[in-house]
């Protein structure tokens, strides 16, 4: 990054607390899945950076899928959610970590649940860095979160705010009089 490339968003998660935490999240998901191989299904565009170091920090063989969806307009929710999985993903018995930058109104992770699910993996859990638990409209249910944040609009490690951020290292708030 450009030493001259200074956005002045406050930082809410250092680059290293994230890279501990990813760390202790593959930790216990090589744990969990000892002897066996798993499908992570990455959430696109903000979770690609996390799903990277993850799948680095899980000692297990992995194959990674991606997925895309969209609810968001700017800062936003629009309430409906969009997915698009590739046509080459087989899960069908296999055990499945979706993986997601955050948990926030709990709509695009209910409806990716609910599609892969028909899938028949033999396990689906999910794993997200970042979870706002006071946003949430539909409950669910994430085995691995890295953290509980309050209910800051957040950019970096993958997050963006109309695409802007999105490669900052750390997860810094950004400011409301930035939010246009």
């Amino acid at each position: 990054m450009p030493a001259d490339y200074s956005p002045n968003i406050p930082v809410l998660l250092t680059a290293e607390q994230l890279q501990d935490k990813v760390a202790e999240l593959g930790a216990q998901i090589t744990e969990d899945y000892r002897g066996r191989s798993l499908v992570l299904v990455g959430v696109l565009y903000s979770a690609v950076v996390f799903l990277a170091d993850l799948m680095r920090a899980i000692e297990l063989p992995v194959e990674a899928y991606a997925v895309t969806s969209s609810s968001y307009s700017g800062a936003e929710s629009t309430g409906i959610v969009t997915i698009k999985k590739p046509r080459d993903i087989n899960i069908a018995g296999r055990d499945v970590i979706i993986v997601e930058d955050i948990i926030d109104t709990g709509l695009t992770l209910s409806r990716l649940l609910a599609d892969l699910r028909t899938d028949q993996p033999a396990s689906l859990e999910v794993c997200a860095m970042l979870s706002k638990r006071s946003r949430r409209a539909v409950e669910v249910r994430a085995r691995y979160i890295g953290f509980e944040i309050p209910d800051e609009f957040v950019v970096g490690y993958g997050l963006d705010y109309n695409q802007q951020y999105r490669n900052l290292p750390y997860v810094g708030a950004l400011p409301k009089n930035a939010i246009g």
